[in-house]
């Protein structure tokens, strides 16, 4: 299952990510969960830290 494909709306939801921010992430690290879940909590990390600086 960690394989399965996502489809872009339900990645967008799962991480509260803009959708073409999701299909971006999709389309650059490939359609598997592993990957595209790795790659959101890093931008979610990043952004984290951002706002914490900024502030």
């Amino acid at each position: 299952m960690d394989d399965q494909p996502y489809e872009p709306a339900f990645f967008a939801s799962k991480y509260g990510l803009p959708a073409r921010l999701a299909k971006t992430m999709i389309e650059a690290n490939g359609p598997g969960r592993r990957a595209c879940d790795a790659a959101a909590r890093t931008y979610l990390r990043y952004m984290a830290l951002r706002r914490r600086r900024d502030s």
